[in-house]
């Protein structure tokens, strides 16, 4: 853990920076704009994409890593896209600390100002648990609504950015026979026919009531990244290919290739809390990888087609048999 207690607090006034630091060079780094996690490294490697031309002035959303959305996704007529929770400074309400298995925890929290009752005249505040495991990183969210009178609807996602080394060659499962929203076609609803979901242009599509788990698998690196969420009934994906990209001033226009968009969230229907309730949702992202393979090993696995979630590349040899993670 890189800071505790009162130094923690000063150095996140100071920097706007919250780093948790379980060792063995796996960090996770918290940008109090937005509580936005700008940095997620499980030794050493780096899995989540920022563009080299993100903006960090404290005005704009930082483009890329884990935005918060909230209370609104897409355009708002009342305020800024997405919100304002992704453009507003969070505080650090539990400085990193480090818990009695290794990992880490923090803790953030955004309340109504005035600000936000610019925009949106509601009492609010919002919750925001990190903890930082071996190889996966858990998000805990509250909403609670404090008036005693006035009840308000909100949206919530996790904007997730994945780095990849190929969105081309990224494979993403769970998401077969769910309805979705295709915003680039107005809005059309179709239904996935595909069992393994990949992306090869333009795409920016919210589906609806999907599995708790996906997987989406970087078939260049055979690494893999399980999500895995609770009251996120929608999952959007979202790459802006090559035209889209060159419409964003905070986004290269070379970027598009390493970058692919798991969100999960409450989008497609608003959250309705009811005065002196609340609202709670979760996320876990899981890195791992699955183990080359010898040619005999893969001939093997070729032949034994019941073998529980064989994964098989002709090309490379990568596998991965129901592997589990232990934490």
């Amino acid at each position: 853990m890189a800071t505790s207690g009162t130094a923690a607090s000063a150095t996140a006034h100071a920097t706007s920076v919250v780093v948790l630091d379980r060792g063995n060079n796996t960090t996770c780094t918290i940008n109090l704009h937005g509580a936005t996690v700008v940095s997620w490294r499980v030794n050493n490697q780096e899995q989540l994409f920022v563009s080299k031309l993100a903006s960090f002035d404290g005005k704009k959303a930082i483009r890329g890593g884990i935005p918060f959305v909230f209370p609104q996704f897409g355009p708002w007529s009342f305020g800024p896209q997405h919100g304002f929770a992704r453009i507003t400074r969070w505080n650090l309400e539990r400085s990193p600390e480090r818990l009695h298995n290794g990992d880490v925890e923090a803790i953030f929290s955004l309340m109504d100002n005035e600000f936000t009752r610019s925009m949106w005249n509601y009492q609010f505040r919002i919750t925001y648990r990190l903890i930082l495991r071996e190889k996966e990183l858990h998000f805990h969210i509250g909403v609670y609504n404090p008036s005693k009178d006035l009840s308000f609807t909100f949206n919530m996602l996790l904007h997730t950015y994945l780095k990849v080394p190929d969105v081309r060659r990224c494979q993403i499962t769970g998401l077969h026979g769910c309805t979705f929203i295709d915003k680039t076609r107005e809005g059309a609803i179709y239904q996935e026919g595909r069992e393994i979901v990949t992306v090869g242009e333009w795409t920016d599509r919210i589906y609806q009531h999907t599995p708790q788990e996906h997987v989406i698998t970087n078939v260049v690196s055979g690494r893999k990244m399980r999500l895995q969420k609770y009251n996120f009934p929608d999952t959007v994906i979202w790459n802006p290919w090559i035209d889209q990209a060159r419409e964003m001033s905070d986004f290269g226009d070379d970027e598009f290739p390493n970058m692919l968009c798991v969100e999960s969230g409450h989008v497609s229907s608003p959250v309705i809390l009811l005065p002196g309730t609340a609202f709670e949702a979760s996320q876990i992202l899981q890195s791992f990888k699955c183990p080359k393979v010898t040619h005999d090993e893969n001939e093997l696995a070729k032949k034994n087609r019941s073998i529980k979630n064989k994964q098989v590349r002709d090309v490379g040899f990568w596998k991965c048999f129901d592997l589990e993670i232990q934490s």
